[in-house]
């Protein structure tokens, strides 16, 4: 059995926080360190525990704070402090940047009290950890994803709580972020002349993500794209919808260029899915 389970700065901060440690002799040789020793903590009042716990959190000494809180819970685990120690262990995960230790704690405070006060904090708490974690739209977005689910949960779920509105805001940034991604693809397609996939992409800007900075750039890249493929009227009403939509956009100007190019009008069709959708 190795003597060095504890590390000399983890025991300290453990020594503090349960007020001292008894030494026992072991005689039977079954246990053979420097000296044979088992170290058994003494017991100490939970207010004690979770304050010194807190105070480490702000101190900054985020691992110091998550041994506290999780001694909170080992020492007196059907306290309400050992409820709220969950919570603020999963907290001082994500403080020290340990987001995975962070997830996994919010995780289990949300299965193990579905109905607590504090479960909202607890999904807004995972939503933050993927927030934090989003790339660019380069790389894969699957934190991005995750992040969505994770605000949507407090959204749906608690519409009246205190981070419902950061939440959404959150929410708006990620979509902004996965049009981005939608862009950046289809922008690439469309540079190989692969029209009809490039067309894919910005469409989907449109259908999904309608509220985002992305979509009067995806309407002239549709404008652009159809009148490559030869089909002058869904680009005239790409043109048209976006100059509707957004007639001040710089992207309405270029539009307009490109149909006056080929004798053109932005023009409006009930055929079209773009009007259908605006």
């Amino acid at each position: 059995m190795k003597c060095d389970l504890i590390v000399p700065r983890a025991k300290v901060i453990l020594e503090k926080l349960v007020g001292g440690i008894l030494m026992l002799a072991v005689g039977t040789g079954l246990i053979s360190c420097a000296v044979d020793e088992a170290e058994i903590y003494v017991e100490r009042p939970v207010e004690d525990i979770y304050n010194l716990a807190m105070d480490y959190l702000l101190d900054g000494e985020h691992d110091a704070a998550v041994l506290g809180f999780e001694e909170v819970e080992r020492q007196h685990p059907y306290s309400m402090w050992a409820t709220k120690a969950q919570l603020m262990a999963a907290y001082a995960h994500y403080l020290g940047d340990n987001y995975d230790e962070s997830i996994i704690a919010a995780d289990r405070f949300i299965s193990l009290h579905p109905g607590h006060v504090d479960t909202a904090y607890a999904y807004y708490l995972l939503g933050l950890c993927y927030y934090e974690q989003i790339s660019d739209v380069g790389r894969d977005q699957n934190m991005t994803l995750r992040a969505l689910e994770a605000f949507d949960s407090v959204v749906r779920r608690y519409p009246t709580s205190q981070y419902a509105r950061d939440a959404k805001l959150k929410m708006d940034l990620a979509r902004d972020h996965l049009a981005g991604k939608e862009m950046e693809i289809g922008r690439s397609y469309q540079s190989l002349d692969f029209y009809v996939a490039a067309i894919n992409r910005f469409r989907a800007v449109i259908e999904h993500y309608q509220t985002t900075s992305h979509v009067p750039e995806a309407l002239y890249r549709l404008t652009e794209s159809y009148l490559a493929l030869g089909v002058t009227k869904e680009a005239e009403v790409a043109a048209a919808v976006l100059g509707h939509n957004f007639p001040g956009s710089t992207w309405y100007a270029a539009s307009y260029a490109l149909l006056r190019k080929q004798d053109l009008e932005p023009r409006l069709s009930e055929q079209s899915w773009l009007t259908r959708l605006f």
